[in-house]
């Protein structure tokens, strides 16, 4: 299985734990790409069987600079991914209260309105707790890749 990994970060910390993840995932067995610069003609170009989004959150609960050009191609062109799975990390403060990981929930609800289905609830990484999100995110990717498998 193909599985597209889109990530969004600001201070390089979502970038690793999609690099993390990229390894798992090729490492039992799937054909995981992860291009954090990517376009949506690259996303479709790999032909994705599978999506796993690894985001932080900046501002006001937005995505960062570098997810926003791809999620708004998807939003506006809406390929035909319905019924793919998929999954997402978002990586937040809890300090920011009802803004804390929201790059996250605008990832889900581009899901929901493409009909991706998520394989799994969406796993919450604060950085006020742990210092070591991609290790922190290895049972969360398990039950992930145990979801692609089943």
């Amino acid at each position: 299985m193909k599985i597209a990994i889109l990530s969004g970060s600001v201070y390089c910390t979502a970038e690793e734990v999609a690099r993390h993840a990229e390894r798992l995932l090729n490492a039992a067995g799937f054909t995981a790409w992860h291009n954090p610069r990517a376009t949506l003609a690259d996303v479709q170009a790999f032909a994705p069987e599978a999506f796993l989004a690894v985001t932080s959150t900046t501002g006001m609960g937005e995505l960062p600079d570098n997810l926003q050009p791809l999620y708004y191609a998807i939003r506006d062109h809406l390929p035909a991914w319905s019924g793919l799975p998929g999954g997402v990390i978002a990586l937040g403060d809890s300090s920011y209260g009802d803004t804390f990981c929201g790059g996250g929930e605008l990832v889900c609800e581009l899901y929901a309105e493409l009909g991706i289905r998520e394989v799994q609830p969406m796993l919450r990484l604060d950085s006020s707790e742990s210092v070591t999100p991609e290790t922190d995110a290895e049972p969360w990717l398990a039950d992930f890749i145990a979801a692609l498998q089943g």
